[in-house]
């Protein structure tokens, strides 16, 4: 940052309070918003050289040299003046002044000019990271690198604007080398790898980028590359400079060579606090009348107090359901607070569940918390749980995980560093958790829980009724969850007395459940609670658990019910009251686990008449369906499938605009995806399969891909067993569309030609028209090409005869595809315009953006870059606003394949990387393997040619597994005469 004209602080005119001044870019002036009329290059030489004259005065001579050097006309002194003079009209008063035979320029406030701005944020930002500010650091740097404009001086002549243009441009130069050795430093190598890339294409000669972007692809797991960019650098070295890479170059290869641990982890990973916060404050509320447990606070305050200068603090609590093991572990986690400034992670890992979180998508959560963007988030299990380690190091952080089902699940989870602590709840005892404090949770003593039962009810109920009192905790089996329940009940009734409460519980069936061990004990305590419950409480609790999921919204909770959205509110907020329900967040609901079994047996045991049951879920069906049906339309106005799924017996939700609607499908998908699921065994098959059907979208985002085409799985073998050929075929229509878009191609074909089969005969034209149109997708992919246009045009008649007009564009904006690939650029470009004219005609946006993603395609093999950019810029604005990955990362493939038709090699590696990164872990290998194809062209082109073998040996290493006819082009990519 050293080597670049200060300029001191200068005499305030108030005249000029609003002028400012750009250096950093062409010469300009504003006063206020409005540009000034410079006027001549000549002109605006003379203004240069004064703004960056440090506040001296400029004499006539230096003035001439600075404009015409050696070479001066021979009236150099009088056009210095009428110069002057026509910048002293344009400027305000007093800002061009002339003095002792030359001329200054006097400004109001020295960060009018840019230069000065820049210069301001460079010693902010140095301030900051020398006070360990890295990310205070990076945003005053990406400040000062925003008040560039271009080059420096543009179209500025002479000698002093050539000299100070090129040291402006080395500072900007290493500006940008500080900033990108800090996103490394703070773990955005990911990020950093398509800019870095770009850089070393332009400036190919400047090893400090070179070896950033070795050290950004090797945290980024891309090791082979790396090593190839210290081969190319050899070279290019070699060959323009017969010299060698410096040292710290050659130390780095050889770091690489040896795997130095060293390098696996950034040197001061500190979390960005956008777009979450630095800080996190996750803990759950405390409960205002916690009781007791004194003995059992003061031993966890002290492991967690032990926190510093040990390597890890981890407490584990166990106990059964009820016990308080949550409430206990919350209340000293908020004690604790003060010793953990750096934040407190929370997370419910639903361990005595069915479906325990699982721990990579926990760390995911985690990770977000902590600050790190999702582009940086890898996928596996072990990279998160590394990348976890490494934000919290030199970090105090608590972590209180609860629920857990296992030690497997929590040692990820853990955080591994001095100065940070965890707390573990569960069921289980963790005696395998290697380190861990354990305690075991027993129930209250009788005088911890009669003080709970009194700080609920009262003191002055309890104190008339003091046996009463304790016959009732006693009744309790003293479990806080059970006198919690007894005792909100009873405050809640002011007519009852602690006598009538404890003769209900006086029974001896549940005095005997109460002295069960395990489950059986916490279902004795739900009794009670459920004993006391209105009827329409209880009708409520017992429905609403039959459910799965996570959690309920209250409109879902209003078909269970067949209640108005009023009403259900106010019978759920009253369960809420009595802790049989919980409010997991605004307008949602949730059971505990155990809980929500006990309310599933209430309902087998109590609900009549019995095919209640199966009516409320079915309403829950239907409510899913119509609503996911909704949310379809909008995305996709004119296409017919909405008319060929079941009718619904019960309304769904109604969206102002898709916005909206996506945001209920995405907020929805893991409860829709439990309802399915639990579908899978009963006769409404086909409304299973139509709400699969309908939300699609949750696959293409490729945010549910997994559990989506689990379900489906799920359904495709319920409908065999039972024979029901129309759900069967569907099932493999949504299977086939599913598969394709992860790149399984063989898998999707099959499933594409069992549904074809299946609907052969069948009154389920769309299913086929579906089945006709993937069965063209996968021949296309898997290079059949007669095949997929023969079953591309069957498709588009079977279309044509259901009066589809999406699923007419669909087709032949495939077709068009078929014609690229076959020889036919011109017919391609008319095809994919025709369906992109239907889908606007049709209004609709989503699958219009894919018609111009083929469009976009069929105009870049006929030449046309420019058009064929503006398409898939178009189509790109859409999927990301639709959140569909998978297509925003297949679209910036194209655009880069746009960029080498154009002859843009640098900003074409820039998208190729920007393609890799929105389709890791979606999509498939075999789309990985084009981009990376197309990644290596774009290296090769920008002369990165080992970087570019390196890509085109994994690309070639993935088509040769997927046996794809890709792997030829691959293999003459990599030969010698081609390369060259």
């Amino acid at each position: 940052m050293d080597g670049v004209p200060r300029i001191p602080e200068q005499q305030a005119l108030g005249e000029s309070a609003a002028l400012r001044f750009g250096v950093l870019g062409p010469v300009r002036a504003w006063l206020g918003d409005e540009p000034l009329a410079m006027g001549s290059p000549q002109q605006r030489a003379l203004l240069a050289a004064l703004l960056l004259r440090e506040g001296r005065t400029a004499t006539a001579s230096e003035l001439i040299d600075a404009l015409w050097g050696d070479d001066p006309p021979p009236r150099a002194l009088a056009a210095v003046r009428t110069y002057a003079s026509r910048l002293r009209k344009v400027l305000s008063t007093g800002v061009l002044v002339s003095e002792s035979g030359g001329y200054a320029v006097r400004v109001g406030n020295p960060r009018s000019l840019d230069l000065v701005a820049a210069q301001d944020l460079a010693t902010e930002a140095e301030k900051a990271k020398s006070s360990a500010d890295l990310y205070g650091a990076r945003r005053l740097l990406n400040e000062a690198l925003a008040l560039w404009d271009g080059e420096p001086l543009a179209g500025v002549p002479g000698p002093y604007a050539d000299t100070q243009r090129a040291r402006l441009e080395e500072w900007r130069l290493q500006l940008l080398e500080s900033r990108l050795d800090m996103d490394l430093e703070q773990g955005c190598h990911a990020e950093a790898v398509s800019e870095l890339t770009a850089l070393t294409a332009a400036y190919p000669l400047r090893e400090r980028l070179r070896e950033l972007l070795m050290l950004a692809l090797y945290r980024s797991g891309r090791q082979a590359e790396a090593l190839a960019v210290y081969a190319d650098t050899r070279r290019l070295l070699a060959d323009e400079l017969g010299v060698d890479p410096r040292p710290g170059l050659k130390d780095l290869q050889q770091r690489i060579l040896q795997a130095d641990p060293g390098l696996a982890e950034p040197s001061a990973p500190v979390a960005d606090p956008t777009p979450a916060p630095v800080r996190p404050a996750q803990l759950p509320a405390t409960v205002p009348d916690f009781t007791g447990r004194a003995s059992f606070v003061a031993e966890l305050g002290e492991v967690l107090a032990s926190a510093e200068g040990r390597v890890m603090a981890v407490s584990a609590l166990a106990g059964i359901g009820g016990v308080g093991k949550t409430t206990l572990a919350v209340h000293v986690a908020h004690q604790a607070r003060t010793s953990f400034p750096d934040g407190q992670l929370y997370a419910d890992l639903q361990g005595a569940g069915q479906r325990a979180a699982e721990p990579e998508t926990v760390l995911g959560s985690f990770l977000r918390a902590l600050g790190t963007p999702d582009s940086s988030i890898p996928d596996s299990l072990e990279e998160r749980a590394a990348l976890y380690r490494s934000v919290l190091d030199g970090r105090r952080v608590l972590v209180l995980l609860d629920n857990a089902k296992d030690a497997a699940q929590v040692r990820p989870l853990l955080p591994g560093t001095d100065g940070c602590a965890a707390l573990v709840t569960s069921r289980m005892r963790m005696v395998d958790l290697a380190g861990a404090h354990l305690v075991d949770l027993d129930v209250m003593s009788p005088d911890e829980a009669l003080s709970l039962f009194t700080k609920i009810v009262g003191e002055e109920r309890v104190a008339a009724e003091r046996e009463a009192a304790l016959d009732v905790v006693a009744a309790c089996g003293f479990l806080p969850l059970a006198i919690r329940i007894a005792a909100s009940r009873l405050a809640a009734r002011r007519t009852w007395t602690v006598s009538v409460l404890a003769r209900k519980l006086a029974d001896e069936r549940r005095r005997l459940d109460e002295l069960q061990a395990g489950d059986l004990a916490v279902k004795a305590t739900f009794e009670l609670g459920y004993g006391q419950l209105e009827p329409a409480q209880a009708r409520a609790f017992r429905l609403l658990g039959l459910a799965d999921g996570p959690d309920i919204s209250l409109a879902a909770a209003a078909a269970v019910l067949n209640l108005p959205l009023e009403d259900a509110e106010d019978v759920l907020e009253s369960l809420v009251d009595t802790s049989l329900l919980e409010s997991a967040a605004p307008g949602r609901y949730r059971y505990h686990d155990l809980v929500r079994l006990y309310a599933r047996a209430c309902a087998e045991r109590d609900e009549q008449p019995p095919s209640e049951r199966g009516a409320a879920m079915s309403r829950l069906l239907d409510f899913y369906l119509a609503t996911a049906a909704g949310v379809y339309a909008i995305e996709r106005p004119g296409d017919r499938l909405v008319d060929h799924l079941q009718p619904t017996g019960y309304p769904g939700l109604r969206f102002g605009d898709r916005h909206q609607a996506q945001d209920w499908l995405y907020s929805e998908a893991a409860c829709l995806l439990a309802c399915i699921r639990q579908f899978t065994g009963s006769e409404t098959l086909l409304h299973a399969i139509d709400l699969l059907w309908a939300a699609v979208d949750l696959t293409e985002s490729g945010a549910n891909s997994k559990e989506y085409e689990a379900v489906a799985l799920a359904l495709r073998d319920a409908a065999r067993s039972r024979q029901d050929r129309r759900v069967e075929g569907r099932a493999s229509v949504v299977l086939a569309y599913t598969q394709q878009l992860s790149g399984r191609f063989a898998e999707a074909d099959d499933a594409a030609r069992e549904a074809l089969q299946l609907t052969e005969g069948q009154s389920d034209p769309l299913a086929r028209c579906w089945a006709s149109n993937l069965l063209g997708i996968t021949a296309f992919f898997r290079g059949r090409h007669s095949d997929a246009e023969r079953h591309l045009e069957q498709a588009l008649a079977n279309f044509r005869s259901c009066e589809d007009l999406a699923g007419e564009a669909s087709v032949l904006c495939n077709l068009s595809r078929i014609h690229l690939a076959t020889g036919r650029p011109r017919s391609a470009v008319a095809l994919a315009q025709r369906g992109v004219e239907t889908y606007e005609a049709l209004g609709h946006a989503l699958k219009g953006a894919n018609g111009r993603y083929a469009l976009g395609m069929a105009l870049t093999e006929n030449g046309l870059c420019a058009k064929a950019a503006d398409q898939l810029h178009e189509a790109l604005k859409v999927f990301r606003e639709s959140r569909q990955r998978l297509w925003e990362g297949m679209t910036l493939l194209r655009l880069a394949e746009v960029d080498l038709a154009a002859r843009r090699p640098a900003q074409a590696s820039t998208n190729a990387e920007a393609a890799l990164t929105a389709l890791r872990g979606i999509g498939g290998e075999w789309r990985r393997g084009n981009v990376l194809t197309v990644l290596g062209r774009a290296l090769s082109g920008i002369g990165q040619r080992g970087r570019a073998h390196v890509c085109w040996q994994e690309a070639l290493a993935i088509y040769e597994a997927l046996e794809s006819s890709e792997a030829e082009i691959v293999r003459a990519l990599l030969t010698p005469a081609t390369a060259a």
